[in-house]
């Protein structure tokens, strides 16, 4: 399962923003991830095999730039979309000469909070 990047406070680390922005894979579901996506449409629209949209996935999440947004369907079980999750991406160098990431987030809506805290209930159980 994909970490949820909006539940961390951390920053990601440099290394695994730039390991997720190299890969073409990684780009293309970003690019097409401004709405909410199934793994299965995303398959389909970006032209992935399955298990390595997942790999891809996991690199973003760990580079917090996409968090998952999952919905409990009435009949039982859930659905899981992915989102892209940054409005803006800015490496820098700092004074030591040092670089560093900075990730910029849109608002979040009260209740994309609350689904938020219910899908990390959802996996604690």
């Amino acid at each position: 399962m994909v970490r949820d990047s909006a539940s961390s406070e951390d920053s990601p680390s440099l290394q695994n923003v730039l390991d997720a922005l190299d890969d073409p894979d990684c780009r293309a579901i970003l690019r097409v991830t401004t709405e909410p996506m199934t793994a299965n449409e995303l398959t389909d629209t970006c032209d992935i095999p399955t298990s390595t949209l997942y790999r891809k996935l996991e690199l973003l999440s760990n580079a917090s730039l996409v968090r998952e947004q999952d919905t409990i369907n009435p009949g039982g079980g859930r659905t899981t979309r992915y989102k892209r999750d940054f409005d803006d991406v800015t490496i820098s160098m700092t004074e030591e000469d040092d670089f560093s990431v900075t990730v910029e987030r849109p608002p979040r809506k009260a209740d994309e909070r609350l689904a938020d805290i219910w899908s990390t209930m959802g996996d604690e159980l």
